[in-house]
């Protein structure tokens, strides 16, 4: 599972945590986040988020 980073701030979203503050549990990819998820840093959308090489 590939993690991703916010273009607008250092988070980095990473599958195997999940993003409890928004009730995404662990082991959902990047890509199977809903439309609506948004950095819970900074509030960027998700189409601001780039794969780690």
């Amino acid at each position: 599972m590939s993690e991703y980073n916010c273009t607008r701030c250092s988070y980095v979203y990473i599958p195997s945590d999940g993003d409890p503050s928004q009730g995404i549990v662990k082991g959902i990819t990047f890509e199977n986040l809903p439309d609506s998820w948004a950095c819970p840093i900074c509030g960027a959308s998700k189409d601001t988020f780039k794969k780690k090489p």
